[in-house]
């Protein structure tokens, strides 16, 4: 599975991942600065599976029915890499579902 972490997200926070999962960041794609729209539509074209960020904004900025990839958004008080690595295991399990083209929240 190939997994894009948006540039809000640790960098590192990556390696935390289970090795079968391709993960990529916005900055080693050269998408830095990309509006959330253009972003998943790179995404998509790229063949990602799912766009992993920590904007909780992104649903109110998206239309929601227009969806070209699911988006997994980690819920923390801070975007700190200590504070997202205990949500790996449950963006995995996310991940590893029947994945729609949709918002899904995953928090502590």
């Amino acid at each position: 599975m190939k997994l894009l972490l948006d540039e809000s997200v640790p960098k590192r926070l990556g390696s935390f991942f289970p090795d079968e999962f391709k993960m990529r960041t916005v900055q080693q794609m050269g998408w830095t600065g990309s509006s959330n729209g253009d972003l998943l539509r790179l995404a998509s074209a790229h063949g990602f599976d799912a766009l992993i960020t920590v904007d909780q904004g992104i649903e109110y900025q998206q239309n929601l029915t227009h969806l070209t990839i699911p988006v997994i958004v980690m819920v923390a008080h801070q975007n700190r890499l200590q504070e997202l690595r205990p949500l790996v295991p449950k963006v995995v399990a996310a991940v590893s579902d029947n994945l729609q083209k949709r918002i899904y929240l995953v928090s502590g």
